[in-house]
């Protein structure tokens, strides 16, 4: 199995053939998540900790579930109590995570790159679990089997991802995942949404939500990232809604097995209305809850393989 990556910051530096690997595994997650007993032992001996410098209810219990059910024993650090909010850095926090001796340290923090910066300091492996505007990798791998299991391949669809693409490190990861797998997207939504650049980003810009939908074979929503806005981006939820909220009238534009995507969590009656979220022939939201805690699985699998073969490595450089 082709998975090199000792470290999982981002989507960008994965080929393809390293995505497909996380993908296949999690298949095999799936079915394991699917049976009464659904425990392996993958991470037997390991520990896993997780440490959110930002609140993440979903992302959290999701790579919680993830270990416990691979057999790692997870510890969650609660940052807003620790010496981080005393004053202590980035690197002392590393060196003291040295200390404790963790296999897998999986870290969201609201701070672009710095998931990148502790991966360069401590001794295990890292995953991102989301930083600043940068990327959440998981998210991406596990809307891209979420979409795989939908339309049966992850190749030369039309994605439409819509509305805040600024602040979204969702649609980052999900623009450089699905780029990756010669997919023709576009992203959707008001130009003060729109990160600058945009045109450099090699997808197509649409600000009519019809048109951007128009032969869409997926539809994936954002959440307004209210917390991350220091100024008047939108006028009023209301005319974000009529503009740019998926109903039934945007979403015709769309192919009819067109399937309807959200990271969660999700603002009814703003970026998408309750009937459309909760349609079972259209919508695959509660599908890609599930598909993240087998993407995280296999995620954090092929980690400690790569991982005890590179202290499998160092142990025999030093007996020799």
């Amino acid at each position: 199995m082709t998975f090199r990556a000792r470290h999982l910051l981002g989507i960008e530096h994965l080929a393809p053939e390293e995505i497909r690997a996380v993908l296949d595994l999690a298949e095999k997650y799936v079915e394991l998540n699917q049976r009464t007993i659904k425990h392996a032992d993958a991470l037997q001996g390991m520990t896993q900790i997780n440490m959110f410098f930002e609140p993440s209810t979903r992302t959290q219990a999701s790579f919680e579930l993830a270990g416990k059910r691979l057999g790692a024993d997870v510890m969650n650090m609660g940052v807003q109590h620790s010496s981080v909010k005393k004053g202590e850095t980035l690197i002392d926090t590393a060196l003291t995570l040295n200390a404790m001796q963790p296999d897998l340290l999986v870290v969201r923090h609201p701070a672009s790159g710095a998931v990148d910066l502790l991966a360069q300091k401590v001794k295990c492996s890292v995953l991102n679990a989301g930083d600043g505007r940068h990327e959440h990798p998981t998210q991406a791998l596990l809307d891209a089997l979420t979409i795989r299991r939908a339309k049966g391949r992850i190749q030369r669809l039309t994605v439409a991802i819509c509305g805040d693409i600024a602040h979204s490190r969702v649609a980052r990861s999900n623009l450089i995942l699905l780029g990756k797998m010669e997919n023709r997207i576009r992203l959707v939504g008001p130009p003060t949404l729109m990160p600058s650049g945009v045109s450099e980003l090699g997808c197509e810009v649409h600000e009519d939500m019809k048109a951007g939908l128009e032969g869409a074979d997926v539809v994936m929503m954002l959440r307004l990232q209210k917390e991350r806005m220091d100024g008047g981006f939108i006028p009023s939820e209301r005319e974000y809604y009529h503009r740019y909220g998926l109903d039934a009238e945007k979403l015709a534009a769309a192919k009819a097995d067109a399937i309807v995507m959200h990271p969660g969590p999700m603002n009814r009656g703003v970026e998408i209305d309750g009937e459309i979220a909760d349609d079972i022939n259209r919508s695959v939201i509660q599908d890609q809850v599930e598909m993240g805690v087998a993407v995280r699985m296999a995620c954090m699998d092929l980690l400690a393989r790569n991982l005890r073969a590179e202290r499998g490595r160092q142990a025999a450089g030093v007996m020799v």
